[in-house]
């Protein structure tokens, strides 16, 4: 998920520098136009499904299509990518979805490896914070304005682009800064650009040395933002809004009243701190008593850089899987496929991506898949449930670096 400023071409562009979209009049709808696939020969059935206007459409059509498109990214990554086609070529497991090999998320952390040449990357993002391994991962144009689109249909399913509505925003992620090219950063700009903004304040403050979380900051701007005409739009990492309202309670104030339209977004996980994390209904019953955002208005996301699709909570908080994307759980002990309801690696698979060959992504997260029926809601396609992250790793994130500066601050 990306921000407004990947529709530079320049390969160079620094995009987490821009602030949030400024006020407009313009009726259009952003990042919804049509999106061409870098050969339309090789990669039309791609393109046939990027192009799906329903982010949450499904049956045996769209299977079929589903099929054919990841043969063509199968193929576009195995002539261009030497990496890619000794996985290939040695065979997939015979149970891999769509002869995809399975590539661990944790490659990317020490090898960038490309399906492009150098002068058509578009945009270079990482995965974690200031220090410590990062994933190095590199996306064309294509890829990246797709993924945008993709990120801007399902906000348009939801009717949360609203072009003539102004809000205020807290962004509880690193306020811009030169040569900060996290994808956390990026992607919470980006969603910015879905309401034209009054006002923007940062949880994560830059010091010109690094960044400082401000709760006493985040604490005025939500009193001040209550008492404005707008709606208020909080989107980020759920520890920081966790520990701004645990700041606001231990300063005895009351509970405030945010206008009627208000959002919260989250994306980022407790990842090194999960001594404080609470569950999500909690965090969300105290955003309700404390902000006065009802529950079907707060909704998590999971994302990653090695895998962009975007997954956004429905109304009763499950995390859906979109129609240019598949879920899978594997064993940890074998990497053979398992059921709905088991516990096991998240395996996510789209052919959307034709820079990297990261069509076929096997996440460090377990996970539990369900058939969309369990859900309740109207969104027909299986969702999956993150139980955590595997085993204990010295590997860092954007989440990691954040959550060390809440380190002595409750």
């Amino acid at each position: 998920m990306t921000p407004s400023t990947a529709d530079s071409t320049a390969p160079s562009a620094t995009p987490s520098t821009a602030p949030c979209a400024a006020p407009s009049t313009s009726p259009s709808k952003p990042h919804l136009g049509p999106v061409d696939v870098p050969d339309a020969d090789a990669l039309g059935r791609v393109q046939q499904l990027c192009d799906l206007t329903d982010p949450y459409t499904s049956g045996p059509a769209e299977e079929e299509l589903f099929a054919a498109a990841m043969a063509e990214t199968n193929a576009w990554h195995r002539e261009r990518s030497p990496f890619f086609r000794s996985l290939y070529d040695d065979g997939a497991r015979p149970d891999t979805p769509y002869r995809a090999p399975l590539v661990h998320a944790n490659f990317f952390k020490r090898h960038e490896v490309l399906s492009i040449p150098e002068d058509e990357v578009h945009l270079h993002l990482t995965s974690s914070g200031t220090t410590g391994q990062k994933s190095q991962m590199f996306f064309d144009e294509w890829t990246i304005r797709s993924a945008q689109r993709m990120v801007a249909r399902i906000f348009d399913h939801n009717g949360w682009i609203t072009p003539d509505q102004p809000v205020n925003y807290l962004l509880y992620s690193y306020e811009p800064a030169r040569d900060l090219n996290l994808g956390t950063s990026f992607t919470d700009n980006y969603l910015c650009d879905f309401a034209p903004a009054r006002q923007v304040e940062y949880a994560l403050r830059g010091t010109g040395n690094g960044h400082e979380f401000d709760p006493f900051g985040c604490v005025a701007a939500l009193r001040r933002f209550a008492e404005d005409d707008v709606p208020v739009r909080i989107l980020g990492f759920p520890a920081f809004l966790w520990f701004t309202l645990e700041r606001m309670r231990a300063m005895g104030l009351p509970p405030l009243e945010l206008p009627e339209g208000s959002l919260v977004i989250l994306g980022g996980g407790w990842k090194g701190h999960t001594d404080r994390q609470i569950g999500k209904h909690e965090l969300y019953a105290r955003v309700t008593e404390q902000l006065g955002v009802p529950s079907e208005r707060i909704r998590d996301t999971f994302g990653s850089v090695e895998h962009c699709i975007p997954y956004i909570e429905c109304a009763h908080h499950n995390l859906h899987a979109p129609v240019w994307s598949r879920v899978f759980i594997r064993s940890t002990r074998t990497l053979e496929p398992l059921p709905y309801g088991e516990r096991g690696y998240l395996h996510l698979v789209s052919p959307y991506i034709t820079s990297v060959p990261a069509q076929s992504v096997l996440m460090g997260d377990l996970a539990s898949l369900h058939p969309g029926e369990e859900c309740g809601c109207e969104l027909p396609t299986p969702w999956f449930t993150i139980h955590g992250r595997a085993g204990v790793s010295r590997n860092r994130n954007c989440a990691v670096a954040a959550a060390e500066l809440m380190k002595g601050m409750s």
